[in-house]
């Protein structure tokens, strides 16, 4: 049985294919149509995930979408009219777009899709799911567990802002909702909107900027914006925000409960939008802990999964782990919107067509999952990408696969910037080492170079490590496996330096070229990490990277980034790859056994991403 499962048509548009219960493809139409965070039909990542598997599209059972697109648009109107007369200016812009894009989405759906094959039987094998059913299938049923409690929180879906369900086998059910307009994942985004970063994306970068303040307006958050009861459930104060009718996040009541309009996205970052993220971060994290807490208590799991975008938030991941109210954690590593497209796909083929779940991993083995390591895009053969890069004007080395694994990690240990693209592209928002920017993470300098001189991006921003998983209890306080980099731990307290007095008093962004560990490239202001652990089974050209520049140099981690510049999606093709090496300060490219040197490239070829983006 063939299912592929879609979503589209809000943000981060992916498809995802399911042949007979195994995930086989997956992949964000971003990466094909290079327009980031792209919400359109994705006509290129449903074409891959069909091809991928040697199938045409004549050969799919069913198509499953995400959501429900009447209920969104129902949950839209019923807000407007709950809130009449207020917001009438942008309920009168609004319903337009409404009628086109919700209420008639399902015609919108048919008609993209009858142009590849007009004699599908459209009425009886499109399905819809609930967003929120569609989040938990992608947690669980990918999962390691037979059994599992699901928690899912993100903005909204249809009506639900966070939910619990339970799976147990083939069956998941849906025990409890919050809904909105009362979200934690609305409110962690106006904050970001009031910090001056956008909204839907720039969420990270006030987690990754919250370790530089000081949560000073915690309490007010919990005083004024939310009612947070001790079971984790909330209710925000609406008198304070904008969202439900109007055009923006908060309002005149909410700017002067925090003193002052919101940052405009290009004014120079100060203490307050540092300890405004520190602020609501904890806020965050104290929901989360909360709901967590009260999840294991009601239900008895000794499982947990996460799904939706406030799952992506590492930090209170990290902190949930080490709770240890669970015995394991597995959060799905396309935890937004584009992994309701592999929901969408395991909620039919199990909820719909009643076909039994095999498990694929292992408790004592968490990593082991549906999900491959997210290794789940697009490969090229070595043939290929020869062919590729020289139409593309790339000089380069051909070299066998231990010859290439040597050369890469001495660059490394050479302090040099390395673009790594190797085997199938990850699915999800990370970079695993399939798509990534390498460096050394014992480099004083290696973060400020690459945010400024590779990502052109903010200079606060963290960067993730990777660590062998055999390795990772010495270097950082985790001994669990984290595949896809969505938990947070310290580093260890021997691996730290002690600093002065004066670098202690150090405040906000003065505090960031102080190195604070023997890996201090990927060592946070807090003496945290954001952590992947590599695995043999899943990335084994990696793996072996990292093992050989252990052999250097005794550090068995490296600094990983997505292989992307601010305001472009992470690189698909080895031509994308060319194009970003050219166009920033990477100094080594390796594509497969291709070894390309920025010296020895033709200058004309370069290209100058400096100033084209704007913040995102």
């Amino acid at each position: 049985m063939r299912i592929l499962g879609i979503s589209a048509l809000y943000h981060d548009s992916a498809a995802a294919l399911l042949v007979d219960g195994k995930l086989v493809a997956a992949a964000q139409e971003e990466r094909f149509s290079r327009k980031k965070h792209d919400a359109g039909f994705p006509q290129q990542a449903i074409d891959f995930c069909v091809r991928h598997a040697g199938l045409a599209f004549k050969d799919i059972d069913y198509v499953a979408f995400y959501d429900k697109p009447f209920l969104k648009f129902e949950r839209l109107l019923e807000t407007y009219l709950a809130f009449a007369p207020r917001g009438f200016t942008s309920f009168r812009m609004a319903i337009p777009v409404w009628l086109k894009e919700k209420l008639l989405q399902k015609t919108l759906l048919r008609d993209e899709l009858k142009r590849w094959i007009p004699d599908f039987d459209w009425h009886n094998k499109l399905l819809f799911g609930e967003h929120h059913q569609s989040h938990a299938a992608s947690a669980f049923f990918p999962s390691p567990f037979e059994k599992a409690a699901v928690l899912t929180m993100d903005g909204v879906g249809e009506w639900a802002t966070t939910s619990l369900a339970m799976g147990e086998g083939s069956e998941l059910q849906m025990m409890r909702e919050i809904h909105f307009p009362h979200s934690l994942g609305l409110l962690y985004s106006a904050f970001t909107y009031y910090t001056g970063f956008k909204v839907n994306s720039g969420e990270y970068k006030v987690m990754g900027l919250a370790p530089y303040g000081e949560p000073r307006f915690k309490s007010t958050i919990l005083d004024k914006l939310v009612d947070l009861k001790d079971d984790g459930s909330f209710r925000l104060n609406l008198d304070y925000f904008d969202y439900c009718t109007g055009l923006r996040m908060t309002n005149e009541k909410f700017d002067a409960l925090f003193g002052g309009k919101p940052r405009k996205a290009e004014e120079r970052l100060t203490q307050r939008e540092m300890d405004l993220a520190a602020s609501i971060q904890a806020v965050t994290e104290e929901v989360v802990l909360r709901l967590t807490r009260s999840v294991a208590q009601q239900t008895g799991a000794r499982n947990l999964c996460l799904a939706g975008g406030v799952a992506l938030n590492c930090v209170a991941n990290g902190k949930v782990l080490r709770e240890k109210v669970f015995d394991n954690i597995w959060v799905q590593p396309a935890a937004g919107d584009a992994g309701g497209a592999v929901g969408a796909a395991y909620a039919a083929y199990h909820g719909f067509c009643r076909q039994p779940r095999r498990v694929n991993g292992h408790l004592n083995t968490p990593q082991i999952d549906s999900m491959d390591g997210s290794y789940l895009g697009p490969e090229y053969a070595q043939p290929d990408i020869e062919a590729r890069l020289q139409a593309a004007g790339a000089k380069f080395e051909t070299l066998p696969y231990d010859g290439m694994i040597e050369t890469t990690a001495q660059a490394l240990a050479d302090e040099k910037a390395v673009g790594w693209f190797q085997g199938r592209m990850e699915f999800g928002p990370r970079a695993l080492g399939g798509r990534s920017i390498l460096g050394d993470p014992r480099s004083p300098s290696m973060q400020k170079t690459l945010n400024l001189k590779v990502k052109y991006r903010e200079s606060f921003r963290p960067f993730a490590p990777s660590v062998l998983r055999e390795d990772v209890s010495d270097w950082f306080d985790i001994d669990a496996d984290s595949p896809y980099m969505l938990m947070v731990a310290p580093v260890v307290e021997r691996r730290r330096r002690t600093m002065t007095a004066d670098e202690q008093a150090l405040f906000g962004i003065d505090k960031l070229n102080v190195p604070r560990s023997d890996i201090p490239a990927v060592t946070h202001v807090d003496y945290s990490a954001r952590i992947q652990t590599v695995h043999r089974q899943t990335n084994p050209a990696y793996y072996d990277l990292i093992s050989a520049f252990k052999a250097k140099t005794g550090c068995p981690v490296v600094v990983n980034t997505s292989f992307n510049v601010r305001g472009e999606p992470i690189v698909c093709t080895p031509e994308d790859a060319f194009r970003c090496f050219m166009g920033s300060e990477i100094e080594v490219l390796v594509v497969g056994n291709c070894v390309l040197r920025k010296e020895a490239q033709d200058p004309s070829l370069k290209r100058d991403y400096k100033g084209a983006f704007e913040l995102d």
